[in-house]
């Protein structure tokens, strides 16, 4: 099973090729459907706030829109991967690839991700 990293879903959305070639290729062959966690569109919601991320309909339409084209799973949040989250090795200080990288042990995901410092985790599978 695959979780979508917040930039890896942008991109396979609006600009699938600076998607790495291995990410698509497992993309294309994968048979299970794709997750995207809740907190990805917490984190496009606040780019596109902030100005930091340009969208062609609002984030509410843009995830949806394409959480529906892609058939993706969404996964809610959970306490227990919160709490999870707040004890991982301090390698990583993003509170959302914290919760991803949470999501990912607790649920036996591989994470399409180009976040380098992910793969310091030595119990995630990151694609890239």
């Amino acid at each position: 099973m695959i979780l979508l990293d917040t930039h890896a879903f942008i991109w396979l959305v609006s600009s699938p090729d600076k998607l790495s070639k291995k990410a698509r290729s497992v993309i294309k062959k994968n048979s299970s459907p794709l997750h995207i966690s809740i907190v990805s569109a917490w984190e496009i919601s606040l780019l596109f706030r902030k100005n930091r991320l340009c969208l062609p309909l609002s984030p509410e339409q843009f995830v949806e829109e394409a959480v529906e084209h892609l058939h993706l799973i969404e996964i809610p949040l959970s306490r227990k991967t919160v709490q999870h989250s707040v004890k991982l090795l301090p390698i990583h200080n993003d509170p959302f690839d914290r919760v991803l990288i949470a999501e990912c042990q607790l649920n036996n995901l591989s994470l399409i991700s180009a976040d380098k410092r992910i793969r310091e985790y030595p119990d995630v599978d990151v694609i890239w």
